[in-house]
Order: structure tokens, then sequence, then C-alpha cells
């Protein structure tokens, strides 16, 4: 009989490709973009700028650049990128564009959501989750040898946009719109962090770190002045 038994796949033999396609992946895309990195700096920093300064307008201004995002991501990364390589992003492309839609239709609702004035500790941890995505994760491809020409840069790959969102969503009330766009970006980085791992990345904590540190925003007690 031909072929192997399911037990003697090893979790790598899940993968299709070697950390330097993968690494090639965020070059190439980054090669098609310039100067797309530049605008999608500068959005986040208005955004961060919205985020240490919250209102009305400036909340929904965020929870569309974020449809936009999650739209143009999973296009332009997933699926005209990854999926050729990865036979299970086919199947996520289009829970990009559902969270696209659901932070559309959210930024078109007054009462959409609400950010916190106030700083408190939720308040914190989700800037601070914003601002890493922002300005750190482009780094860090510099730090596990990867080099600049494959950073990820928020608005145009998955990882910081999700990173980004946990942080938005980690902070914001209600709850009940919070949590369900919270869902998506968690998941997202769970299964990254297992590839970074299986691939043997040194930054594959990160993703998990960022999923727990949103889980312990939005766990932690509101402050009475906001319940």
């Amino acid at each position: 009989m031909g072929g192997s038994a399911w037990w003697t796949y090893r979790p790598e033999d899940l993968l299709m490709f070697s950390p330097r396609v993968y690494a090639r992946l965020f070059e190439l895309h980054n090669q098609a973009l310039w100067p797309a990195q530049l605008l999608g700096l500068a959005l986040g920093g208005v955004a961060l700028a919205v985020l240490l300064r919250p209102g009305p307008r400036g909340t929904r201004l965020i929870v569309a650049l974020l449809a936009v995002a999650w739209a143009f991501v999973g296009w332009a990364f997933l699926w005209q990128r990854y999926a050729p390589i990865h036979w299970g992003i086919a199947y996520v492309a289009p829970l990009f564009g559902l969270q696209a839609l659901l932070l559309a239709g959210l930024s078109t609702l007054r009462a959409g959501l609400h950010l916190p004035r106030r700083w408190n500790v939720r308040r914190g941890l989700g800037i601070g989750l914003f601002a890493y995505a922002l300005l750190l994760h482009p780094l860090v491809t510099t730090a596990t040898g990867r080099g600049l020409a494959g950073a990820e840069i928020l608005g145009l790959t998955p990882d910081p946009l999700a990173i980004a969102t946990l942080g938005v969503m980690a902070m914001a009330e209600p709850a009940r719109h919070a949590w369900a766009l919270l869902a998506l970006p968690a998941l997202w980085c769970l299964q990254s962090g297992f590839t970074l791992y299986i691939l043997g990345e040194p930054g594959a904590w990160l993703p998990l770190l960022a999923v727990i540190t949103a889980l312990v925003a939005r766990w932690w007690p509101a402050p009475a002045a906001q319940r």
C-alpha cells in the first residue's frame, strides 16, 4: 500500500514552503506596493493620534480605516500572494472580507463603538498593542535576519493588522461588538504564530503574546465610572 499513515506526519509537513519562500513572500509584496508603505505608516500614525485623543468621529474613522485594511490585505496579500503557496489561505481570505464588512457596517453607526478617554489598564494595553503593530512590528524582520525588505507594515500585511485590531477591540465598548470583532484577529495571530513556530522563526511567540495581552485587557475590570 502506498502513502503514509496520518500519524507519521510532522507539523512541518503541513506547510508547502520553506522559510526562505515565506520571507520572499513579503519582499515581493513590498516591492510591488512601494511606496504604499509610507501611506500605511502615515494613516497608522493618524489612527494612533486619534486613539490618544478619541472622539466619536475619530473612532468611526479608525474603524473605517481598519475595514479598508482588512479588505485590502485579504485580497492583495492573502488571495494574490499567500494562497498560491498555501492552499488553506484560500479559505481564510473570505473571512478577511467578512471582517471588513462588519467593520464597515459598524463605522456607519453613530453608536457603533466607543473608545475610552481616561487612562486605565485596558486602554493602556490596547494602545500599546496598536503602537507595537505600527512602530515596532516592522522592525522585527531586522531582528530575525529577514531585513527591512521583508518588513510587515500595518495595513499591508496581516500580522500587524490583526495585532492593531486586537488593540482597538481590547479597549472598545460595547463589549458585544468588541468581542465579535476580536475573534478573527485572535485566530489569525494563533495560526500565524503556529506557522512561524514550524518555520523556526524566532519571533513566533509575538502573535501569541498579542492575543494574550488583548484578552487580559478585555477581561480586565472596567473602572467604576464606565460601568
